[in-house]
């Protein structure tokens, strides 16, 4: 009965994660079919929002795909896939400056931002540690403490859900960062002239559909989250 309600949980939140990244490939290539009337290319949007800013030291290059645009704080890079560097649409100048978003918030010191990058490289740990140590404290656990009464499959149990819960956190810090570079871009797109306020609803409805893509692979992270805190706390009060 508990799996059955996980699948229950499980299942339309899937339906809704497929459903909104569709929603933004789909949106993207409605805006995409529409020029922007300062007929500026999501490279020439992403400089002239740099420029703007007063950042001189971010290049910004090409990356193959679509919408696998990122900034790369690291490297100095704010890299723009094929489907936005050359395109002069209203959606492709929208998603160029929500990377200028990112790039703004890392030179303002935005906390969120702050908190995400520092959460980077534990998320990765513990998305690719989490589960294995789960599982090998759930064979621990009935094995050796039946065996030897020692708790040590219990702890490596905790270890796993405490790993697992770093990633689930990096996503929920992710939220309100996607969220204000969305904001940023709308904001910097009509202050310096590149959307005019006819075309902002449909920039908007560009970055309102891929934040929706964080909402759904947020839920999905709790509710794994969730079930495997309930199975190790199941185990732990049938053990007592």
């Amino acid at each position: 009965m508990d799996y059955l309600l996980f699948l229950l949980i499980l299942v339309p939140l899937l339906a809704l994660s497929s459903a909104a990244s569709a929603r933004v490939h789909s949106t993207y290539r409605a805006f995409d079919a529409v020029p922007n009337s300062s007929r500026m290319t999501g490279y020439d949007a992403a400089v002239r929002l740099l420029r703007a800013n007063g950042v001189s030291d971010i290049t910004v290059d090409r990356v193959r795909g679509t919408l696998s645009d990122h900034y790369h704080p690291a490297k100095r890079k704010v890299n723009l896939s094929e489907s936005t560097y050359d395109s002069a649409s209203v959606a492709a100048v929208a998603v160029a400056a929500h990377e200028i978003g990112h790039v703004m918030q890392k030179q303002t010191g935005y906390l969120p931002y702050k908190i995400r990058n520092v959460l980077v490289p534990l998320a990765n740990i513990g998305s690719r540690l989490a589960l294995p140590l789960i599982l090998l404290g759930i064979l621990l656990d009935v094995f050796l403490f039946a065996a030897t009464g020692s708790p040590a499959g219990q702890i490596m149990m905790y270890v796993g859900i405490g790993l697992y819960s770093l990633s689930t956190l990096f996503m929920l810090v992710t939220l309100p960062v996607e969220f204000n570079a969305s904001s940023r871009a709308k904001k910097m797109l009509v202050q310096e002239g590149i959307l005019t306020e006819d075309e902002l609803p449909g920039a908007k409805k560009v970055l309102s559909a891929a934040a929706m893509t964080y909402v759904a692979s947020l839920l999905i992270s709790l509710v794994y989250f969730l079930r495997y805190l309930f199975i190790v706390l199941s185990l732990t009060r049938r053990r007592k």
